[in-house]
């Protein structure tokens, strides 16, 4: 185990710090109510050790198996990692979820819901999970309808799942502002405190409005490299 006093200097991160700090400051919220994810989908366990060493434990995937692949060796260094699943999340893949993941972020149907329960029972753990909801109304997008919260929300606290609050994504090239203010009412209708929105072009925007969780990728570590035949 790698000691967590001996914290290398990272700028990307410090920056992003900076700037949740300054954000929730200006909404007269407290910095340690909102959680940064480091969204580290496609990033070898090379780039993510940066991370680690500057002493940030929370981080965010999309694909099971890939987080699978490199988090194990990580982990072993780091035990008190994080791990978020972010990503769609076929109901296949919930022994898995269930067994790598501290939080899951993605619930948006009944039969991925019944999976997840019986997982959890079978394995006696139970990581908090959030309701997606497709705030944008997109066909191409995972998430469940506006209206169905409340049933989803139900269904999930009747299967003994916690639920830790609502994530949506909104749609890309629009204002972010409208979908972050609806999510966070519909929070707020159903009584519930945990906000998974807001990535690296918005995320100041998102704990405004009231984020708990932001989701940051290439504000963290830069743009990926293009992808060569």
């Amino acid at each position: 185990m790698i000691e967590r006093d001996s914290h290398l200097a990272n700028p990307a991160l410090e920056d992003i710090r900076g700037k949740i700090e300054k954000s929730a400051r200006l909404a007269g919220r407290k910095i340690s109510d909102i959680a940064l994810i480091a969204v580290s989908k496609t990033r070898s366990g090379d780039e993510i050790r940066p991370l680690l060493a500057a002493g940030h434990r929370v981080f965010g995937e999309n694909r099971v198996q890939e987080a699978a692949e490199k988090w194990p060796a990580l982990i072993a260094d780091y035990p008190d990692v994080e791990l978020h699943m972010i990503g769609q999340l076929q109901s296949n893949k919930a022994a898995e979820a269930v067994a790598l993941f501290d939080y899951i972020h993605s619930v948006d149907r009944m039969s991925l819901i019944k999976a997840l329960a019986k997982e959890m029972d079978r394995q006696e753990r139970r990581p908090p999970c959030f309701l997606q909801v497709n705030i944008g109304e997109e066909p191409q997008k995972g998430g469940c309808d506006i209206k169905a919260v409340p049933q989803l929300l139900e269904q999930a606290r009747d299967a003994g799942i916690e639920v830790a609050g609502l994530m949506a994504v909104p749609p890309d090239g629009t204002n972010a502002t409208p979908y972050f203010a609806l999510l966070a009412k519909l929070a707020r209708d159903n009584g519930l405190d945990g906000l998974s929105m807001g990535m690296s072009g918005d995320f100041e925007k998102a704990i405004k409005l009231g984020a708990t969780h932001i989701r940051v990728g290439t504000a963290l570590f830069g743009e990926r490299a293009p992808q060569t035949a």
